[in-house]
């Protein structure tokens, strides 16, 4: 089937809101007619997914491998926020990625990050400055400021915060934002700013207020955070403030269903089909200006075709009028790429992740399976020849953090719950936000074994049981593979199946550890410069007083 052609279906018109018989007529990769027929086959054929919020490193894959896995399951676009990989190489990482988007058949709509680093608290390993964020600006590829996570920043008016909210203003490119239960009056300031979105949003009430006051709710359901199930209500009334997006989806979640598991799922509660519609097609479409085309004369013709809606699965994604993925299978492959990297630590001895015992009470970070906010629930170490070590038993084991832009830096060490290890540990360079390596483990010795393989790969997820171990290296960035997306999906169940013989029963272990060095989620959080109080937004001693 060539660029020339037409097809009929059920037509999805989002925009107007209806559902008829109709054929679409293409020609030179776009609409030229969409005729109202009297009947036509029970397929539906309706505007490609968005994803509207998605950091394409967490899936591991470059963003070509990205788009080659998400075309499957019927999403043509992807409004992605490039701060991990800015974190790590600052602008050139940014580079990187709309280079190597530009691969392939796909609409990809890039973030001027606006918090490189995340927070002063942190040790990173690029920076993304005022005058940065002009100059991303200036490329066709960048759409929008991406998250603002320094929401203590704006409510400060803190001058640099302030600057890059003004410049993107000015320059009438939507903001997003990234406001986890605030509420109120700081609210109410925060949007002021001219913020416009948020996806951390943890409760319905908490969401509703934010629609109410002017933003658009990003409804999420990623590797990590999982808030579509409290969310999804507010499509019965207010679905023109809506969007789905996965934020943060490793390569097992893409691989499984992307955008088009979120609709089935809102579908099987109950949501109309063009209120779900709406939330992954037109929505982030018409907030973002994105190019991607809604099924109307004059659009690009990009549009999948879906046999039953009852199951959601794509049988055909077209973009600009081309068959890129039929079947369940991409049309298109990434070209090779060279990858780019800054790595310097030098390997770790066991001397160097103790902890001396200095209080009664310790300071443990406590997660919860499918949340990215942690607790603190304070406990009595347990001590060995004057050092804390973990303790399995009461799942209270080892965290540590390890700048990999120092050869030298000294680790940070605290105590986490929740993670259930036996034994074992699990090590990654995959650290939100400035992704240094971020390791958690039942003893001492299996710990530095898995930080060094991380070093030795200089970039890497990593499974350690005594002398067994699972390694998935990432040469990009220390972020992602530069292998095909089905195999970096496979390696990754590899490691989450040797971490849950470890112990653990978490959904998704090494993502979860991804974020237990995220500074800007409440409540507490371990960066490369010690123990965060991120409610009082700053250093905390590892022990109670």
């Amino acid at each position: 089937m060539g660029d020339d052609f037409t097809i009929s279906g059920q037509i999805v018109d989002v925009a107007a809101g209806d559902i008829f018989p109709g054929r679409v007529s293409m020609e030179d990769g776009r609409i030229t007619r969409v005729a109202r027929l009297k009947s036509a086959p029970d397929r539906l054929i309706c505007p490609g997914f968005i994803d509207a919020h998605v950091h394409i490193e967490s899936s591991l894959l470059i963003p070509a491998e990205f788009a080659a896995v998400a075309v499957t399951h019927g999403t043509v676009g992807a409004v992605s926020d490039p701060h991990e990989i800015a974190n790590v190489l600052g602008v050139r990482g940014v580079e990187y990625m709309i280079e190597n988007g530009r691969q392939v058949p796909f609409y990809f709509c890039w973030g001027a990050p606006s918090c490189v680093p995340a927070t002063p608290f942190d040790s990173a390993g690029g920076r993304i400055t005022v005058q940065d964020i002009r100059y991303l600006f200036t490329l066709p590829e960048v759409g929008y400021l991406s998250e603002m996570m320094n929401y203590p920043g704006v409510l400060a008016n803190a001058p640099e915060v302030m600057e890059k909210l003004i410049l993107a203003r000015a320059m009438k490119k939507p903001i997003d934002g990234h406001a986890p239960l605030l509420r109120g009056d700081d609210l109410s300031r925060y949007i002021a700013a001219g913020i416009s979105t948020d996806h951390e949003s943890v409760g319905f009430e908490e969401a509703k207020e934010k629609i109410e006051k002017g933003m658009k709710i990003l409804l999420r359901e990623g590797s990590g955070g999982r808030n579509l199930d409290d969310l999804q209500p507010l499509l019965f009334d207010h679905a023109a403030d809506c969007m789905f997006c996965t934020d943060d989806a490793h390569p097992g979640f893409l691989v499984g269903g992307h955008i088009n598991r979120m609709v089935r799922r809102t579908l099987d509660a109950g949501i109309p089909l063009l209120s779900a519609m709406r939330a992954a097609c037109l929505n982030p479409v018409r907030h973002y200006g994105l190019k991607a085309g809604l099924l109307k004369v004059g659009d690009s013709a990009d549009f999948i075709v879906i046999p039953e809606v009852s199951k959601m699965e794509v049988e055909a994604t077209y973009i600009r009028g081309r068959l890129v993925a039929a079947d369940g299978k991409s049309k298109f492959k990434s070209e090779p790429c060279k990858p780019v990297n800054n790595f310097e630590r030098h390997p770790v001895a066991d001397a160097e992740i103790q902890m001396p015992a200095s209080g009664a009470l310790v300071k443990v970070m406590a997660v919860t399976d499918g949340q990215l906010v942690t607790e603190c629930e304070p406990a009595a170490p347990t001590v060995d020849n004057g050092f804390v070590i973990a303790d399995p038993a009461r799942d209270i084991l080892k965290l540590v953090v390890l700048n990999r832009y120092e050869k030298k830096a000294r680790p940070a060490v605290a105590f986490i719950r929740g993670f259930g290890l036996k034994r074992g540990a699990l090590a990654a360079s995959v650290g939100h936000d400035s992704h240094n390596i971020t390791a958690v483990g039942a003893d001492d010795e299996s710990l530095v074994k898995a930080i060094n393989w991380v070093i030795k790969n200089r970039g890497a997820l990593v499974v350690v049981d005594g002398n067994e171990k699972v390694v998935l290296p990432l040469p990009v960035a220390g972020l992602m593979s530069m292998e095909e997306g089905r195999k970096v999906a496979e390696i990754e169940d590899e490691l989450n199946q040797a971490a849950k013989t470890l112990g653990t029963n978490l959904t998704s272990p090494l993502t979860m550890l991804s974020f237990m060095s995220l500074l800007v989620i409440p409540k507490l959080k371990l960066s490369a410069q010690g123990l965060f109080d991120v409610e009082k937004f700053r250093l905390t001693d590892a022990f109670a007083r």
